[in-house]
């Protein structure tokens, strides 16, 4: 066994709620049924109006964003106000709900310009939560374990949208948390291992590539759900707020149940908990 693992032990009752609570975020709570109940509809139905273009307009903007992402995650994330131990939520929400209002009251095209203000500011939240939990972000893998938040959680309801197939058909069905992670894993360490030696010189080197189209391909079908609401004619100032409140909240609660598990996994052993999330999955619990 590796000196840095640390032993296999036993979940306590405690571990295991915390556990529970986050795989019930990450398996079932997604951005498109919180959005249905601020809305009032089905949030499907305002995906399905939207017009061909957008995913165009989507895949620039995500693509943009994230390489805005990428930039904050290897050169500054994590380094601002390193003594903050609480996550400074109610902020960042504040923040991504005024950037939210303009898109709100010009529709939801002007995702192209106000989606990298939101990323970051999601960026920035998750990274006091990644924090909170113990993470050391002096460390490149912690930092792009944050970027790696955008592409977690549910399978979005927008996969039905874009790739015209059901989400249990699609190739973009919910796998599942571990099963991106899994995933993820290579992409995460390959990028590391690049940038630690190389920087940022090249962005078409194949590891940051293949790392920022992976997240970029969940992501960008969440985004999607957000420009849904935003491109409902009454939505206008007030509700692209709060579309965008709801925006950085639903990474927020990602943020919190991913790290709760490394945490986790950093406490009592990676396969334990890995194990113990199956059976839940399984379960139903």
């Amino acid at each position: 066994m590796n000196e840095d693992t640390p032993p296999a032990l036993k979940l306590t009752s405690a571990a295991m709620q915390e556990l529970s609570e986050a795989k019930e975020i990450l398996e079932h709570q997604g951005l498109a049924e919180r959005l249905t109940e601020l809305i009032g509809a089905p949030i499907t139905a305002s995906l399905k109006l939207l017009p061909d273009s957008a995913e165009r307009i989507i895949y620039s903007a995500v693509e943009k964003s994230l390489q805005k992402g990428l930039d904050l995650a290897v050169t500054s994330l994590g380094k601002e106000d390193g003594l903050i131990k609480k996550p400074r939520l109610m902020s960042h929400k504040v923040l991504a709900g005024l950037s939210g209002a303009a898109g709100g009251s010009l529709g939801g095209l002007t995702v192209a310009a106000e989606l990298p203000i939101s990323t970051v500011l999601i960026l920035r939240s998750v990274a006091d939560i990644a924090r909170s939990q113990g993470e050391d972000l002096s460390q490149l893998e912690p930092r792009l374990a944050c970027l790696e938040v955008l592409a977690l959680g549910p399978a979005p309801a927008a996969a039905e949208k874009i790739n015209g197939d059901s989400a249990e058909e699609g190739e973009d069905a919910d796998i599942g948390y571990l099963a991106v992670r899994i995933a993820m894993g290579k992409q995460i360490s390959d990028a590391t291992k690049y940038v630690a030696k190389h920087g940022l010189v090249n962005r078409a080197a194949p590891p940051l590539v293949q790392l920022l189209n992976m997240i970029g391909k969940r992501f960008g079908l969440v985004v999607s759900e957000k420009m849904a609401a935003q491109a409902i004619p009454v939505i206008g100032a007030v509700g692209g707020a709060l579309v965008n409140t709801y925006f950085i909240g639903h990474f927020q609660d990602i943020a919190r149940a991913h790290f709760t598990i490394r945490r986790l996994e950093r406490e009592f052993g990676t396969a334990v908990v890995k194990e113990a999330y199956r059976r839940l999955v399984v379960s139903g619990e």
